[in-house]
């Protein structure tokens, strides 16, 4: 698929995605309820990666969403992903939150369950263990390499989307997760 075919593809789903929000701003409540379903998982990720307890990540995403329909009015289209902005009150929520909390971010991996239909005992241990040193080791991180990665990979934003969520440009972020990858696989690998 060539350049413009992608580009014109880009500007359909940003055209659809700027009438949800018009019509979320004008009250319409099956637009937001739209708007909601479509961004509910991957805000819900990007908060559990970030706290680790699936219900403070499920009050908070409801938080989230709380505020985005009171504001959404305010919103304005600038040439980037509504998801940009939608990140940027859920990040903001969280910091509030974690602030409120006054405590350090916490790794409850009991509540972490793999899907598996039988799901072996020390299948999960394993993978509890796992998701508690990937965790620890992305706290090692720069915080502005940690937030690129919870943004990417935890809640699967794009790197124009994260670009516009943090107000970095894209290369910044690219470099940002490239050197936050390799620095996370170095922790990750086994001390000789």
């Amino acid at each position: 698929m060539g350049w413009h075919v992608c580009l014109i593809i880009d500007i359909l789903v940003m055209s659809e995605e700027q009438d949800l929000v018009a019509r979320a701003a004008r009250g319409d409540a099956d637009a937001f309820s739209k708007l909601y379903e479509e961004n509910f998982d991957r805000v819900y990720r990007y908060l559990y990666v970030r706290l680790g307890n699936e219900a403070e990540s499920e009050d908070l995403t409801q938080e989230v969403f709380a505020k985005v329909l009171e504001v959404i009015g305010s919103f304005q289209w600038r040439d980037v992903p509504f998801a940009s902005w939608l990140f940027r009150i859920a990040h903001n929520k969280m910091i509030d939150h974690i602030r409120k909390e006054k405590r350090v971010e916490r790794v409850d991996s009991d509540e972490t369950v793999l899907s598996l239909d039988d799901p072996d005992p020390a299948d999960i241990a394993e993978h509890n263990l796992q998701l508690e040193k990937v965790r620890h080791n992305i706290g090692k991180l720069s915080p502005a390499q940690r937030e690129v990665i919870w943004l990417r990979f935890g809640a699967g934003l794009t790197t124009t989307e994260v670009a516009s969520a943090l107000g970095k440009s894209t290369g910044t972020v690219k470099a940002l997760q490239y050197n936050g990858i390799v620095a996370l696989r170095k922790l990750m690998e086994p001390a000789l």
